[in-house]
């Protein structure tokens, strides 16, 4: 069975971007319930040197939204990340799924070897579609997203792998 550059990119990223919604719903909650102040676990950071929690988030979002339009050789609209409330922060997801869900198999189907430059501080990466699919895309937004999930679960927010996971499908 062969499975489509589509199938691979939207389920999943969509997919990641819901559960990192619930995850941050768990956050807020657990911040109301134990009476901190949410933007203590916003700011919350794994080590000095990494970034908070609202910047993870976006990097996943930004990361998932720009690659997926990318694929479809389509420009993302230009979005400033400000956002810094939980209920912020879950609206902006919400809105990117809806972006991402907004593509047709159609038009990042056949992307595999479709030439995508990436611009990297003043240097440029070069992929095909593909690879930047499998070994950019899907790698920094996992990476992203966990990192958010590892920050709340420090700050003691009760959360599993299957929170990272999702249900079943």
């Amino acid at each position: 069975m062969t499975i489509s550059m589509y199938q691979v990119a939207v389920p999943s990223l969509v997919r990641s971007l819901n559960n990192l919604v619930a995850i941050l719903e768990k956050g807020s909650a657990h911040a109301e319930a134990k009476k901190i102040d949410p933007s203590v676990l916003i700011a919350s950071r794994l080590y000095p040197n990494m970034l908070p929690l609202n910047r993870q988030v976006h990097i996943a979002s930004d990361i998932a939204r720009r690659g997926v339009a990318r694929l479809a050789g389509a420009e993302a609209p230009a979005l400033e990340d400000k956002e810094t409330t939980f209920a912020e922060l879950c609206d902006w997801l919400r809105n990117v799924v809806a972006f991402i869900e907004s593509f047709t198999p159609e038009q990042i189907d056949g992307s595999e070897e479709r030439v995508i430059t990436l611009p990297m501080g003043k240097e440029t990466m070069t992929f095909a579609g593909q690879a930047y699919l499998l070994f950019f895309i899907l790698p920094n937004v996992y990476f992203h997203v966990a990192t958010a999930y590892d920050i709340l679960r420090h700050c003691g927010v009760e959360l599993g792998k299957r929170d990272f996971l999702g249900a079943p499908q």
